[in-house]
C-alpha cells in the first residue's frame, strides 16, 4: 500500500474496470489508434495469454482499479526477448494525481525482476501528460514516428520512448 492505493497486479477480476479505463483512453482519442472498445472477457483472455511473462499491474483504490500498465513482447526474434513495449492508463477521474507514476514504476519493476532490460513505448505527440509522465520515471525520447498512423482520418504521429531497467 502506499499513499495513492494498493499496487498490485492484475487479477482476472479486475477485467472490467481494466476494460473501463481502457475504453475511457480509446474515447478521448489522445492515447491509442484502437477505436473499438474492448469486453472484460477479451481483456481477461489477453491477461491469461500474457501470464505471469508479460504481466499487467494495477494501482487500486477503496476496491477500484484506477490505474494499469500493461507489455507485451516488442518483437519475436530471441534478441529482443528482454524488451517489451508498454501502455499505461489512468481512470479519467484520477488523472493528474500521480496514479500513472505509481503504477508506471511498479511496472518497470515488475519487467525488471522478469529479466527484462528495456521498456519502451509510442505516445501520441499531443499527449502531453503522457510524455512528461514518462520522463518522470526516467524514460527518454528517442524519437518521433512521422504520420505513423490514421486515426479518424488524420495523421498522428508518435514520440518514442525508452527505459534501460537496470540503469537506475
Amino acid at each position: 500500500m502506499n499513499a495513492t492505493g494498493l499496487v498490485r497486479l492484475a487479477a482476472p477480476g479486475d477485467a472490467a474496470d481494466i476494460a473501463r479505463i481502457y475504453n475511457e483512453g480509446i474515447e478521448d482519442r489522445i492515447a491509442t489508434f484502437e477505436t473499438a472498445h474492448r469486453t472484460a472477457e477479451q481483456i481477461a483472455a489477453t491477461i491469461a495469454a500474457k501470464g505471469d511473462r508479460f504481466p499487467t499491474v494495477v494501482l487500486e483504490r477503496d476496491g477500484r482499479v484506477i490505474a494499469w500498465a500493461g507489455a507485451g513482447a516488442y518483437r519475436d526474434r530471441p534478441a529482443y526477448a528482454g524488451v517489451a513495449e508498454h501502455s499505461v492508463y489512468v481512470a479519467r477521474a484520477a488523472r493528474g494525481a500521480g496514479a500513472g507514476r505509481v503504477t508506471l514504476e511498479a511496472l518497470c519493476e515488475a519487467y525488471a525482476a522478469r529479466g527484462f532490460w528495456k521498456l519502451l513505448s509510442r505516445i501520441f505527440s499531443e499527449n502531453t501528460a503522457s510524455i512528461a509522465l514518462h520522463e518522470r520515471c526516467g524514460f527518454r525520447v528517442v524519437g518521433v514516428y512521422r504520420r505513423h498512423a490514421q486515426l479518424d482520418g488524420r495523421w498522428r504521429d508518435c514520440v518514442i520512448v525508452e527505459r534501460l531497467l537496470d540503469e537506475r
